[in-house]
């Protein structure tokens, strides 16, 4: 068990080195790309100032040892991906109402139904409200009659002013009742009398919400509160069953309005009219969906009727992303799989069917892209190259400085490698997982140990799996460079010139040393203090500035060069715990991953 933790702790220790280096260099990698972006691009035809490596005498194949390995991998990315542009949608379910059943992609205009609006109410009589029985006036006139009261509309829409006589105000607008009832007065008193008519209070009209909605029950607003309104008190559409483009409004079992939501999620039209007691606010049954799950903006469930199920339509909804090409459709037709792969402008006249499924594809083949140049140079640090376009064409277009740069050490950096080795990583991991969780167990003691070596491990796992590859690919071996194709977003890295060797891991002071042509690797350990207690001389891994990995005993007589990585691996019994054994694995592999490819 003591064995178990030191290990853990030194691999957790490792790591965390390793990932810090790793996140410097990923932060350097960022700073120089933002700088790339904010100077610009270039093409490859321009000429640039100073010496390029290719004219340094450089060969355009490595060695035929490494030759044939570096081919293998190049051939292996010499394809461009094209991907499609996936733009997420909203809202989510969980976003909308908590009550509804959770969807993929819920219906456009769903996020109506967001807000607290209904709980908001305004204080003042909107203008256009329509006087109803049991609405409350306040009428005062002054001069040569005085006179003051609030008085009530009447059943029959009236209100008494004595010595003036009933007035109508049955569906006036709020804004012309004083206006209304001043006229009437003044046809009585023609001279000598002030009048102010003012609307105090607004009659609460009671209404049913019915059809598919969470609530459909009776609910009391003002007249002139918006059918959004009374849907959200019944706690909205419901997402499978209601239809949010089929809404009406019955009164005395007549349709007096249908109503659209997406006229007014598109265009802002809602219809104005006030509400009366007795009215129903009817939502119909859903009609004909299509579903669009990629490559829009808006990735919903749209509903589509009539004239509506046409391709120009659901694009005028959805508004696909600015570089779509294609558009996938999936669905029946006659009782039988249906599926087309179309141009978006042919997409405008094809006729859609009930669940139909959509997808918006760019599918533009890449022609150009970039190249980033980082490290030790002059000149344009971006280049946009043709499709095709391979590692010397580029070098032939970069300026160096012979006596700064490090030429002969150039590396890729590629984002499809790093993928590749994450996965990796990734799987490493997992197996480690399974064998740590599937161990078999003797006895209530092992058992007990087993589950603290469980936690140990999982802490571990957790920290492995932020570890980011660089993506880093070997190109140089001296004076020799391989020619391969370069892929999009590709970084040259053209290292600077140093005269330091680096000397970590089990030693006791691990440090940069000045190289010393003459020294051995046994040399630049004893410079780092020697070997610690846990050091296995036998398992000495040197990272070469180009990227190369050699594995060593202290003893062999191998070169060391400027920029070389000298890395002493702990000692570690494997026949403790097959864990052990893993999780040394792992790091060898994090180890690489994290700074080289191997070769």
């Amino acid at each position: 068990m003591k064995v178990l933790k030191y290990v853990i702790g030194l691999s957790i220790v490792s790591l965390l080195s390793t990932g810090q280096a790793v996140a410097q260099s990923a932060e350097q990698i960022r700073q120089v790309q933002q700088q790339l972006n904010r100077q610009g691009s270039a093409g490859t035809t321009n000429s640039a100032s100073g010496i390029n490596p290719m004219q340094l005498g450089m060969s355009p194949t490595l060695p035929a040892s490494a030759n044939s390995a570096t081919r293998a991998s190049a051939g292996q990315y010499n394809n461009v991906p094209r991907y499609g542009m996936v733009l997420p949608g909203e809202p989510t379910i969980d976003m909308v109402y908590p009550l509804q059943e959770k969807m993929a992609n819920p219906p456009f205009a769903a996020n109506l139904f967001i807000g607290g609006f209904e709980s908001e109410r305004v204080s003042s009589v909107n203008e256009n409200y329509l006087i109803a029985p049991g609405d409350q006036i306040s009428v005062w006139m002054w001069g040569a009659v005085n006179y003051s009261d609030v008085v009530t509309v009447d059943s029959q829409g009236n209100i008494f002013i004595p010595n003036i006589g009933p007035v109508q105000l049955m569906n006036t607008p709020a804004g012309q009742v004083n206006q209304t009832v001043t006229q009437a007065i003044k046809s009585v008193y023609t001279n000598d009398v002030n009048t102010y008519v003012n609307l105090l209070t607004a009659t609460p009209v009671s209404l049913y919400v019915s059809g598919p909605v969470l609530r459909p029950g009776q609910y009391a607003g003002q007249a002139t509160d918006s059918v959004l309104y009374f849907l959200k008190r019944a706690g909205g559409i419901d997402f499978l069953r209601g239809s949010f483009r089929n809404i009406e409004i019955i009164r005395n079992g007549e349709t007096i309005e249908a109503i659209d939501l997406y006229d007014f999620v598109t265009n802002g039209s809602l219809p104005a009219f006030s509400f009366q007691d007795k009215d129903v606010i009817l939502v119909k049954p859903i009609g004909s969906t299509v579903t669009v799950s990629e490559g829009a903006r808006n990735s919903f469930t749209f509903e589509l009727k009539g004239d509506d199920m046409r391709g120009q339509s659901l694009v005028n909804y959805a508004k696909p992303g600015d570089f779509i090409s294609h558009v996938s459709v999936t669905g029946l037709r006659d009782e039988s799989h249906f599926a087309k792969y179309t141009k978006l402008d042919e997409f405008s006249d094809l006729k859609l069917h009930a669940g139909d499924h959509i997808e918006f594809k760019n599918d533009h083949e890449i022609q150009i892209y970039p190249i980033n140049i980082a490290g030790s140079f002059k000149g344009e640090s971006r280049f946009m190259v043709e499709k095709g376009a391979r590692l010397h064409q580029v070098l032939s277009n970069v300026a160096v400085d012979p006596a700064l740069s490090d030429f002969k050490n150039i590396y890729l950096l590629r984002e499809s490698v790093a993928e590749q080795q994450q996965q990796i990583i990734n799987q490493a991991l997992d197996r480690l997982e399974r064998s740590v969780y599937t161990a078999p167990v003797s006895s209530t003691g092992e058992g007990a140990i087993r589950v603290q070596e469980a936690q140990l491990i999982s802490d571990f796992i957790a920290r492995a799996r932020q570890i980011k590859p660089l993506g880093k690919v070997i190109v140089s071996d001296g004076p020799n460079v391989a020619d391969i194709l370069l892929e999009a977003n590709d970084t040259i890295v053209i290292p600077a010139v140093t005269d330091l060797v680096h000397v970590g891991g089990e030693v006791l002071m691990p440090q940069s040393v000045v190289f010393n042509q003459n020294a051995t690797l046994e040399d630049y350990v004893a410079w780092a203090g020697g070997f610690s207690e846990r050091a296995n001389d036998e398992r000495i891994l040197v990272i070469r500035a180009n990227g190369m990995v050699d594995f060593f005993d202290v003893d062999d007589d191998t070169p060391i060069s400027t920029g070389d990585q000298v890395v002493v691996l702990p000692r570690i019994d494997a026949k403790t715990l097959q864990a052990v054994k893993d999780i040394t694995q792992v790091i060898y592999q994090i180890a690489v991953a994290a700074n080289v490819a191997l070769n």
